[in-house]
C-alpha cells in the first residue's frame, strides 16, 4: 500500500440513548459450519483418538476460542450439503455408518463419524443454539418428519427408542430448523412457486414435540432474486418463522474469477467494500416485499450466508474453499455486522460463512496448529450487541474511493445499550488513508467514563501459522469525555468499539 500524507478529517455522532429502536437479537452473530473442505473434519472434529488435545473428539482450541466469542447458534449441516445430507447415515457406531461422496465440495469420501450426535455434542460445548438445515432437495418427507421426531421427541416412538439406543435418552432442544436449502439452485434448481408448495408440504410434517417449539426457516432469495422473496412470501408465509437470504461479497463480481484474498490493491480494497455495502440494499428491499405480507413482523428474515468468497489459496483443493482473512475482511465483517443491526426489528439471524478454514472463517487450523483471523477479532470487539436495545444513532459521512462508480461512506456505525444502561459503539473506517476525530453528540446525557478496543493494520495484513499474532485487537485509550458527550480519533481502516458509562 502506498503511504499518503494523513489530514486530520472530522466527523459527527449523535447518539439518543432515550430512543431505542428494538432488541438486536443475538443469533445476528451466528456462524455456519458446513461439511466443506476442512471445515468439520480436521477444523472443529478430530475424533476421540487423535494426538490433537479433544474433548469427545472436538477440538479444545478451537472451542476454547470460539466460546471467547460467544458464538450464540451454529448452522449444520449445509449448505450445499444438507440436500444431499441423510442424518440416519450419520447415526449409531461410527465403524457402521455408511461412508458418501461429498459431490458437491472436492468428490472426497466422508465416514459419517460426525453426525447429529456429535453436532448435538459441539453445540453443548460451546454452548449455543443449534440449527438444522434439513434435506427438502433429495430427502423425503418422511425422512425429515422422522429426523425432528429422533432429536426432540420425549415419549415412546420408533425415532425416540433409536435415539436412546444409539446413548441419547433424554431429547435435544432444537429451535431453528432449516427446510431446505438454495432450493433455486443446488438444493434442487426449483421455481420459486414449487418450492413454496413443498415447503408448504414438508414443514406440514415437522412437529411440535413436547415443549419444544420449531423456528421454521424456509429457502430465501439469492441476493438480488427478489422474485423469489414475492413468491416464497405470498404463497407460504403463513406457514414459516422465517426466510433465509444468501449474499456473498465477491470483489470482482465474477464467480470465475473472485480475485486474491490478499494480493490486492486499493481499487479492490474499495470495490469490495461497495460490494459488501450492498447487504442494506439487499435487506432494506426483501423487508419491504416481505412487510406486503407481514406488516408486523412476525417472520425473521435471515442472512444465513454471507462472506467474502475469493479464488482459494494457491495449492489447494479447489473444492474446499480455503481462503486467507485479512484486515480487508474484517472490515467487511464490521460492515455487516452494523447493516443487521440498524435491521434488527426484521434480521433476527445471521451466519457468517464458515466457522474454520473455509471462506471467511473465524478460525484456521493446520495439522495442531491453529489461529484467529481478523474476523475472529471483529466478532469478539461486537459481542456486546448481543441482547442489547439498538439506540438511535447516525454519522456524518463523505464519499470516498478511487472510482466514481466504486465510491463508499468512509464510515460506518450501530449503537446499542445494553441491560446494564452501557452504551457499546461500533465504527468501522473505511479509509485506507484517513484517520477521523469523531465528537459524539449524547442527547439529554454525559458519559461518566469511556473504554474501547481496535482493531488496524495494513490493508492486507494477515495472520499465518509462521506468524500467528500479526494482526490482533489492542486496548483503545485515546477517547475523551467532553461536554456534550466523548471524542475520538479512529484510525484508517480500522474498526473499533466502545464502552460508554453514563453519569
Amino acid at each position: 500500500m502506498k503511504t499518503r500524507k494523513r489530514r486530520l478529517a472530522m466527523a459527527k455522532l449523535y447518539i439518543n440513548p432515550n430512543i431505542k429502536k428494538g432488541t438486536i437479537h443475538k443469533e445476528l452473530y451466528g456462524h455456519f459450519s458446513e461439511h466443506l473442505g476442512r471445515c468439520i473434519y480436521e477444523g472443529i472434529y478430530v475424533g476421540e483418538d487423535s494426538k490433537i488435545p479433544n474433548t469427545n473428539g472436538m477440538r479444545t482450541d478451537v472451542v476454547t476460542a470460539l466460546k471467547k466469542m460467544q458464538i450464540p447458534v451454529l448452522r449444520w449441516p449445509g449448505g450445499c450439503f444438507a440436500d444431499e445430507y441423510h442424518w440416519k447415515d450419520g447415526i449409531g457406531p461410527k465403524e457402521n455408518r455408511k461412508k458418501m461422496v461429498n459431490t458437491h465440495w472436492g468428490g472426497v469420501v466422508e465416514d459419517n463419524s460426525f453426525g447429529t450426535h456429535e453436532f448435538m455434542e459441539l453445540c453443548k460445548q460451546l454452548g449455543c443454539e443449534p440449527y438444522i438445515n434439513a434435506n427438502l432437495g433429495s430427502g423425503t418427507v418422511q425422512e425429515m418428519s422422522e429426523w425432528v421426531e429422533y432429536m426432540t421427541f420425549d415419549g415412546l416412538s420408533p425415532m425416540a427408542t433409536l435415539r436412546e439406543e444409539n446413548g441419547q435418552k433424554e431429547p435435544w432442544k432444537v429451535k431453528f430448523f432449516g427446510v431446505g436449502n438454495e432450493n433455486w439452485g443446488c438444493g434442487g434448481n426449483m421455481r420459486p412457486e414449487y418450492y413454496s408448495d413443498e415447503y408448504r408440504r414438508y414443514s406440514t410434517y415437522c412437529r411440535n414435540y413436547g415443549e419444544n417449539r420449531l423456528f421454521k426457516i424456509a429457502c430465501g432469495a439469492n441476493a438480488a432474486d427478489y422474485n423469489w422473496t414475492e413468491q416464497v412470501m405470498k404463497i407460504a408465509h403463513p406457514y414459516m418463522d422465517g426466510l433465509s437470504l444468501h449474499y456473498y461479497t465477491i470483489p470482482t463480481g465474477n464467480w470465475g474469477n473472485k480475485g486474491s484474498a490478499t494480493c490486492f490493491d486499493e481499487k479492490d480494497w474499495y470495490k469490495t467494500l461497495k460490494q459488501t455495502l450492498f447487504m442494506d440494499e439487499l435487506v432494506t428491499n426483501n423487508d419491504n416485499i416481505m412487510s406486503k405480507y407481514d406488516p408486523k413482523k412476525r417472520i425473521g428474515l435471515m442472512v444465513d450466508e454471507w462472506g467474502t468468497w475469493y479464488n482459494v489459496e494457491e495449492g489447494t483443493n479447489p473444492g474446499f474453499l480455503y481462503q486467507q482473512n485479512t484486515m480487508r475482511d474484517a472490515l467487511v465483517a464490521g460492515i455487516n455486522l452494523n447493516i443487521f443491526n440498524k435491521h434488527c426489528d426484521r434480521v433476527h439471524m445471521a451466519n457468517i460463512a464458515q466457522l474454520v478454514n473455509v471462506l471467511q472463517a473465524v478460525i484456521l487450523t493446520e495439522g495442531e496448529k491453529m489461529l484467529l483471523t481478523p474476523t475472529y477479532y471483529v466478532f469478539c470487539m461486537y459481542k456486546e450487541h448481543q441482547g442489547a436495545k439498538l439506540l438511535e444513532s447516525c454519522i456524518t459521512t463523505e464519499k470516498i474511493g478511487l472510482e466514481k462508480e466504486n465510491m463508499v461512506p468512509n464510515l460506518n456505525e450501530s449503537v446499542s445499550i445494553d441491560k446494564e444502561g452501557k452504551i457499546h459503539i461500533t465504527i468501522t473506517n473505511l479509509s485506507l488513508t484517513e484517520d477521523y476525530q469523531i465528537d459524539t453528540i449524547l442527547t439529554e446525557a454525559k458519559a461518566k467514563s469511556v473504554s474501547g478496543t481496535v482493531l488496524t493494520g495494513d490493508m492486507a495484513a494477515h495472520n499465518t501459522f509462521d506468524n500467528p499474532n500479526k494482526v490482533y485487537s489492542t486496548e483503545f485509550t485515546e477517547a475523551a469525555i467532553t461536554d456534550t458527550g466523548i471524542s475520538f480519533t479512529i484510525p484508517a481502516h480500522s474498526v473499533l468499539a466502545l464502552e460508554v458509562c453514563l453519569a
